[in-house]
């Protein structure tokens, strides 16, 4: 599956005001409501602080990925938050946190949760395509770069 299918307008936050990471997360999960019920919410929630609990999801360069499997999840869903100020996060590099990728999959299909990690890593990796993250100035702009970074680095995806 391809990032930009995951995500959509309603799902990538700009400029985001948060403080914290507790507070992130629940600001950013409160965007999948659309596509879980609430007791649903609430095991997503819990799959995302427990797995962050293990180890920090920041990357280093300013990302984070966090990310879950859960058995209340029957496909893969995702929210994009570009923050409005860095946070900090406990990242790989110890450098505060300003783009964050949520990524929530089903449990029993690791191959695409990696498979997507791995994109999503990939194309974040690019210090170039991070700078036209941060110019852009509407969710469908982002949502444009996704697709157009995406159809560069994996050409022949479905």
């Amino acid at each position: 599956m391809d990032i930009n299918k995951l995500l959509s307008e309603h799902n990538i936050l700009i400029d985001l005001k948060v403080e914290k990471k507790d507070e992130l997360f629940d600001r950013m999960i409160e965007r999948l409501q659309r596509d879980f019920d609430e007791q649903a919410i609430e095991v997503v929630r819990d799959a995302v602080f427990e797995r962050e609990s293990i180890m920090s999801t920041g990357v280093g360069k300013g990302l984070a990925i966090p990310h879950a499997k859960t058995d209340v999840a029957n496909e893969s869903h995702a929210v994009f938050a570009r923050l409005d100020a860095p946070i900090e996060y406990g990242s790989i590099d110890e450098t505060p946190v300003n783009m964050v990728f949520l990524l929530i999959g089903p449990v029993g299909n690791n191959r695409n949760h990696i498979k997507l990690l791995s994109r999503i890593s990939r194309l974040m990796n690019s210090a170039t395509f991070r700078d036209k993250i941060l110019e852009c100035e509407t969710s469908n702009q982002i949502l444009e770069a996704f697709t157009e970074e995406e159809q560069k680095f994996f050409p022949t995806s479905t």
